[in-house]
């Protein structure tokens, strides 16, 4: 290509079509809403919490062992997924059963003791705690039976708000615990506009990256920007987005031209 001057001698650069970011945005939304969508309509299949093949059958295993989920999302907390999911596991281990009426003659400070010893958290008194109180309150509030507080084709804003009630439990992973019901066990509810996208460290980056809220944004603006995208369940992108999160989304060197967003996305690295 020829170089083109001006009057001056001055070199006369093309002019660049500016991209249409606001055009790349809804783009993403699509994308996203569309991955969100084929996980909620996928078959229901065998879910890797940990890592930890035993521990996952137990997770998995919600007709017999439901409590075993929900101690697990209570213990989901300033340590990494893999290593909070398998806690009940190797509780379990330490107890020789995981049936529910056997927790429930463990007394708070057994429940400390085994936590202090095996180290299972990175806050073992504290997180002890959380896990012998949701155990007294899945005997006194749901029958000894976890799966009651899903039962019934409950609304999202019920269902959120009874894992709020266990001790230790924030939006974050309340939300959370709501979600998988839905996404991965396909648990019956009457709507999903209560299932917030949990503000986890890695759906806000992506988030940020994809230019969807500012840097440094607050918990609050995450959730109210997903709100806005599709607020019939906001929820829908928070597993999409951890997923590049981890993936691709790397703080440090991201993974850009693996990552399915790459073509669109702002990449405010």
């Amino acid at each position: 290509m020829s170089l083109q001057f001006d009057k001056e001698g001055k070199i006369i650069l093309p002019k660049i079509k500016p991209k249409n970011l606001e055009a790349d945005k809804e783009k993403i939304r699509e994308i996203l809403l569309k991955r969100g969508e084929e996980l909620m309509n996928a078959p229901k299949k065998f879910i890797e919490f940990s890592g930890n093949k035993e521990a996952d059958i137990l997770l998995n295993d919600l007709e017999k062992n439901p409590h075993a989920y929900v101690l697990a999302c209570v213990m989901d907390r300033q340590i990494k997924a893999e290593k909070a999911w398998v806690i009940p596991y190797l509780f379990s281990k330490e107890i020789g059963t995981f049936e529910f009426q056997k927790l429930l003659l463990l007394s708070e400070e057994n429940c400390k003791r085994i936590f202090q010893e095996k180290k299972l958290h990175r806050f073992n008194e504290q997180m002890a705690i959380n896990f012998y109180l949701a155990i007294q309150k899945i005997h006194e509030k749901y029958n000894d039976d976890a799966s009651n507080i899903w039962k019934g084709n409950l609304s999202s804003n019920l269902l959120v708000r009874r894992f709020l009630e266990f001790r230790g439990v924030g939006i974050k992973i309340a939300t959370m615990s709501a979600n998988i019901l839905a996404r991965s066990f396909k648990i019956s509810m009457s709507d999903y506009n209560g299932i917030d996208i949990s503000p986890d460290m890695q759906v806000k980056k992506v988030f940020e990256r994809i230019g969807f809220i500012p840097k440094k944004s607050t918990n609050e603006i995450l959730i109210y920007s997903a709100k806005e995208l599709n607020p019939e369940y906001p929820g829908i992108f928070d597993f999409s987005c951890w997923e590049i999160g981890r993936k691709w989304c790397k703080p440090i060197n991201p993974k850009c031209n693996d990552c399915y967003l790459n073509q669109y996305c702002e990449k405010n690295i």
